[in-house]
This record gives structure tokens, sequence and C-alpha cells, in this order.
């Protein structure tokens, strides 16, 4: 599995009920190879979020990356934010639960 941890901030006047709804409507299911992303708001921060996308392997996730699709959904989600998010990806080298390696 492949994926990538994305530390962001949302802008102080973003509604956040607001932006929820809108990353909550985007349909991740069509895309190949996506397994699940999950988004976490930090207790020390409430404007400090932490992004988790999962994939199958490397070659789908740059794939979706390269995308017109993401990039689109990229524009959508970087309008809440401050500045860019700082990406970090890489290999899933260890899992329990559901999604185990």
């Amino acid at each position: 599995m492949y994926g990538t941890v994305a530390r962001f901030r949302v802008k102080k006047d973003v509604n956040k009920d607001h932006f929820k709804k809108r990353m909550d409507e985007f349909d991740s299911s069509q895309i190949p190879g996506w397994i699940a992303d999950y988004i976490f708001q930090t207790d020390a921060d409430s404007n400090e979020y932490f992004l988790v996308a999962i994939f199958t392997d490397k070659e789908s996730y740059q794939a979706n990356a390269n995308s017109p699709s993401q990039h689109e959904r990229y524009l959508i989600f970087r309008s809440f934010l401050e500045e860019d998010p700082e990406w970090n990806d890489g290999t899933i080298v260890s899992a329990t639960g559901p999604g185990k390696i």
C-alpha cells in the first residue's frame, strides 16, 4: 500500500462544518486503487489538520495525483487553506485492522 500524510491549516474565518461537508462530498470510491482517506482535526489547534490518503500501490496514487479530476478536487480543498499543505508521500509498511497489509 502507498499513500500520503499531509499537514495543513484551515483559514481562521472558514466555517468548519462547511469545510467538513465539502470534503465529505468528494466521491473517491470511483478512483482506481483508492482505499481510504481520513482528515484529523488536532486537539491542540482547531485550525490544524492532518490528511491521510491510502492507495493500493504507488502507481495508482501517482495516476490519481496527476489526473485532471484530482486537480479539480484539490482546488476546492486548497480554497479552504491558509497555504499549500505539507505533503509526505510513502510506502505503508505496517497496518492493523481491516486494512492490514
